[in-house]
């Protein structure tokens, strides 16, 4: 009797025992400093408001928008109005219902900052409650973009917040997070510099389509998820093999090879990126477009990405569009006098912007591999050609406060410095942060061309398809006269995962859509 009232105990205490909770655990490409993805576009920001937040329409893995938080909605045959309505039962995750409230207040704080946004704005757009679950946008002008700047996923996607959040002053980051999306953050656990959890928001409403991009249902398979931060690579690669993480975000190109190798782990792409070359076109000497179209027909596309490391099947050799080789907006219009780096040329181009020798200062980051020999790669370029280059080496983020300089190069401020761009940044000229900024933008390098800024307007105004095409050729031929940027190459980043983790082929573009993973 004594031993079957024993079993009996323990057999309760079993039943009562809770499920041994679902871990995924990645690391992530950078430390989580800023949780407010309103209040800038670096990239791991954005991957947090993906995690809590959701949006009204998303982009599927065909880059179709799709109705997210959205039901259903209607536009008149000149699309000056809009109807929207959202699916019913959504709700944020103290409990309070999502109206339509909220959704007028994050848009309007969106588009005081978003490029497409401020193209709205632009078109007259005017929101307006229907009641708690419908709004209306009222446009001055058709604006042929509604639903894809509804559904932009990079940049500042236009996610949605409570309306106290929203209403808050953009001129300092939210540090409240309040989301209706497929995680609450778990702010008792964060600790900056090491690592950030989410758990599994029991009151998200899912959609039932399956999930496709950033699109469809976001219910997670997972009950937990940390972000974990290791700057060192090799105490990363070490954890993976171990299988003390399940995926890493972003792989070194150094790692690629070996980890081919590995049967525990599986290469997958991350995404198309771009390499930028920022030249400051507030000073001399690349306040002069020739100087600038020098330095363009000097780059080798394929020297720079390979010696950022990426293997040969990963890299274009040559990407003749400004807007992403294989995306929705690819041209070569413009391209033909540039596809070939020639020494000569740009040296001809040079002598052209009446380059005299002076200092130029090249900003060069010493903590991120990959950036560090595009920026060395940019060194040697220059120098080809007879520009005199003072190389400083310092961290990502003393770069990142010393590009918001204007002042002159030799009292502090720079000439030029390095990045990389994901397709979605990239790929329209709307939405390619460079191409996208017009005169008077904020953005570190200043560019300005009126003409630019004329075409890109009639561009986003153009619904006609082949009048569309015609204005996108226009604008990337006077890109290529007016130089904002060099694209330094185009790659594929890569990420690597455990073999034995389900769906990694749905991981999408390089954005954070790990609810569709499962183990």
């Amino acid at each position: 009797m004594k031993r079957s009232l024993a079993c009996l105990l323990m057999l309760a205490a079993a039943t009562a025992a809770p499920a041994q909770t679902k871990t995924l655990k990645v690391v992530a490409h950078a430390d989580v400093k800023i949780l407010d993805p309103t209040f800038t576009t670096a990239y791991i920001s954005r991957n947090f408001g993906y995690m809590v937040y959701d949006t009204l329409f998303a982009q599927d893995a065909n880059g179709t928008p799709k109705p997210q938080m959205v039901d259903k909605w209607t536009t008149s045959k000149d699309g000056k109005l809009w109807n929207f309505t959202l699916r019913p039962g959504l709700k944020f995750s103290d409990g309070s219902a999502v109206t339509s409230a909220d959704v007028i207040a994050s848009l309007q704080r969106w588009q005081s900052r978003d490029n497409l946004g401020k193209a709205l704005v632009a078109a007259g757009a005017e929101w307006k409650p229907a009641g708690a679950q419908g709004f209306t946008l009222t446009l001055a002008e058709p604006f042929g973009m509604v639903l894809d700047a509804l559904g932009k996923p990079s940049g500042f996607p236009p996610l949605i917040l409570p309306e106290r959040l929203a209403k808050l002053p953009t001129n300092a980051p939210m540090t409240e997070v309040l989301g209706s999306g497929p995680f609450v953050f778990k702010r008792d656990e964060w600790v900056p510099g090491n690592k950030a959890v989410f758990l599994r928001n029991p009151g998200y409403v899912p959609r039932s389509d399956a999930p496709s991009g950033m699109a469809g249902s976001k219910k997670p398979a997972f009950d937990r998820v940390e972000w974990l931060y290791l700057p060192d690579a090799n105490s990363a690669i070490a954890a993976l093999k171990r299988g003390e993480v399940d995926l890493i975000e972003q792989l070194p190109p150094d790692y690629i090879a070996p980890l081919r190798a590995d049967a525990n782990v599986k290469i997958g792409s991350g995404g198309s990126y771009q390499g930028f070359l920022v030249m400051n076109q507030s000073f001399p000497p690349f306040n002069n477009a020739k100087v600038r179209q020098a330095v363009l027909q000097a780059v080798s596309q394929d020297r720079f990405t390979a010696a950022m490391g990426y293997p040969l099947d990963m890299r274009v050799t040559y990407c003749a569009t400004w807007f992403i080789c294989g995306g929705p907006n690819e041209t070569d219009a413009g391209a033909e006098p540039f596809r070939k780096a020639d020494v000569a040329k740009a040296k001809q181009l040079l002598a052209e912007g009446g380059y005299k020798g002076e200092k130029v200062v090249l900003l060069v980051p010493s903590d991120i591999t990959y950036l560090n020999a595009e920026a060395l790669m940019a060194a040697q370029t220059m120098r080809s050609i007879g520009m005199n280059v003072d190389a400083q080496t310092m961290d990502w983020a003393s770069i990142g406060a010393r590009r918001a300089k204007k002042d002159a190069p030799e009292a502090g401020g720079w000439n030029m410095y390095v990045t990389v761009a994901g397709q979605f940044d990239v790929n329209s000229p709307i939405n390619n942060a460079y191409l996208g900024a017009p005169c008077g933008t904020s953005l570190p390098g200043w560019p300005c061309d009126k003409q630019l800024d004329e075409l890109r307007a009639a561009w986003i105004k153009e619904t006609v398809p082949a009048k569309r095409k015609q204005l996108l050729d226009a604008f990337q031929r006077r890109a290529f006269e007016a130089v904002p940027y060099v694209n330094a190459g185009q790659y594929s980043a890569a990420f690597a995962a455990r073999a034995n983790l389900k769906n990694i082929d749905k991981l999408w573009g390089g954005l954070p859509n790990v609810w569709v993973l499962d183990r």
